[in-house]
């Protein structure tokens, strides 16, 4: 019997309707005209614009600090959140910490940066990197704790008290016994939450302040009022970048379940 060709079409359109602006965009990040509709010439000066932009790599180490500082916050804080879910499951308390978990993954990002918005200004916070970073630690811990968790569904306990039976301490079991098999885990969940963290506008426009602008928001402000050869460029790095990052959480993930 025939097979029906509705579901590749179905599959080849949405492939195309997908990327296709990406690859217009990385086409157009080598175009030398300053109008994207008209192609000019192969160039590169577009890049070269945007090495020499000191605008733009102010943004760039803003969002490098916020990133790096609240991944590393959230993958402690998030591995110990899935090692407490998991190793005490039975406790009635568990379902109230599960929503405090799965709350910042389904609330909208708009409610989420208006909430924590209030909360600072309630607090009298200036608003500022601290504030962003306090943000983005709030919804990384979140994806941490998932991706960690999923990783010790196969994370044998035993293994835990034979280490102790043989008379390791503590830390030699956490060193020698636990880290080394959830280090793929912790390290996916890391990237993750890095790419979350150097992606997000809509959390950080409403907790930035003055002089605490992250290259999403520069890039926005780009948009309206600067020069979209430039935007071509620098989104054409910035997807590179997270291809990159998903590829080597892919890369872990497949690791685990292996």
């Amino acid at each position: 019997m025939r097979q029906s060709r509705f579901p590749l079409i179905v599959t080849i359109l949405t492939l195309i309707f997908l990327y296709l602006p990406i690859i217009v965009l990385f086409v157009n990040s080598f175009n030398g005209s300053r109008f994207g509709g008209i192609w000019g010439e192969f160039s590169l000066k577009w890049y070269y614009r945007l090495w020499s932009d000191r605008a733009i790599w102010d943004a760039f180490w803003n969002s490098m600090i916020i990133a790096i500082s609240s991944t590393a916050v959230s993958t402690v804080l998030g591995s110990l959140a899935a090692f407490a879910l998991y190793r005490y499951k039975k406790s009635g308390l568990q379902k109230v910490n599960y929503g405090l978990i799965y709350t910042p993954l389904i609330l909208p990002d708009i409610l989420m940066g208006i909430s924590l918005l209030l909360f600072f200004v309630f607090l009298n916070i200036k608003l500022g990197l601290f504030t962003i970073f306090i943000a983005h630690t709030t919804f990384c811990i979140s994806y941490v704790t998932m991706v960690m968790l999923a990783r010790l569904q196969n994370f044998d306990f035993y293994m835990i008290e034979a280490s102790q039976d043989l008379g390791a301490s503590p830390w030699q079991t956490f060193t020698k016994v636990m880290l080394p098999i959830l280090a793929p885990g912790i390290a996916a969940g890391a990237l993750l939450a890095f790419t979350l963290s150097i992606d997000d506008f809509v959390i950080t426009f409403f907790v930035a302040g003055p002089g605490a602008t992250t290259l999403p928001i520069y890039v926005y402000g780009m948009i309206k009022f600067g020069s979209p050869p430039l935007i071509n460029a620098l989104s054409t790095i910035l997807i590179l970048t997270t291809f990159v990052i998903v590829w080597l959480t892919h890369r872990l993930m497949g690791e685990e379940t292996a």
